[in-house]
């Protein structure tokens, strides 16, 4: 099955070729496009992108469902691969997805693990084992068949946070079969470098029981913008 990658970016310059170059490297033929949606970016993000072999989508407005959606408009590939431009994904990733397609898994995520070897960043990651969507995190990635993605008209773009959790729970409550593999999306710390690592988790902790709890995007998107350091 033809794989599409979407990575939507925004400022990523710094990064962005060393990711496209580890995907080229591990993904084998099975790699039919990586496809970068950008949000915006003022850095040279595009350019860098566009020399390493990539596709760029320029998005109207930044937001990662709505960059999600607009790459995947562009993608042709039977499955989609949802990555975030800081999350690299294991070396037989491709092989992986494959045989939880097989296995007959409509849609899935890997296991996530930090960059940063802090115990307790070792222990928040230690959760994305379990399928409880509480522990659904964007960084672990998402793939999904094209098909069921289009069928549940993707992302929705009202959100601004919590889009990839959301789009998980509606995944499963429309039976979808969801599998999370048994290997770990290396992600960045950097947010909790700048932010401390207890003090962001329990910012982190604090949004997605509001999320559980009903409270607005605009709720949401206030208390992020006041209290994590970009």
């Amino acid at each position: 099955m033809k794989l599409s990658i979407i990575i939507p970016t925004l400022n990523e310059a710094d990064r962005i070729e060393s990711l496209i170059r580890h995907i080229r490297e591990t993904a084998g033929p099975a790699l039919h496009e990586i496809v970068i949606a950008d949000g915006g970016s003022t850095d040279q993000t595009r350019s860098v992108a566009k020399r390493a072999g990539a596709s760029v989508v320029e998005c109207a407005r930044r937001g990662r469902a709505v960059q999600m959606n607009r790459g995947a408009k562009h993608a042709s590939g039977d499955l989609l691969y949802f990555l975030h431009a800081d999350s690299y994904p294991p070396q037989e990733f491709v092989k992986q997805i494959n045989r939880a397609i097989q296995s007959g898994a409509d849609a899935g995520c890997f296991q996530l693990r930090f960059d940063n070897p802090h115990p307790l960043l070792r222990f928040y990651s230690w959760f994305t084992r379990f399928d409880l969507d509480f522990f659904r995190y964007g960084d672990q990635s998402l793939f999904i068949r094209n098909t069921v993605y289009r069928k549940l008209n993707g992302f929705d773009e009202s959100l601004m946070l919590m889009e990839d959790h959301e789009f998980v729970r509606r995944i499963k409550k429309a039976g979808g079969q969801f599998q999370i593999i048994d290997d770990a999306v290396v992600t960045s710390s950097r947010k909790y470098k700048n932010n401390g690592v207890i003090r962001l988790q329990f910012i982190f902790t604090i949004l997605m029981m509001l999320y559980y709890f009903g409270a607005s995007q605009d709720t949401l998107i206030h208390l992020y913008t006041s209290l994590v350091r970009s």
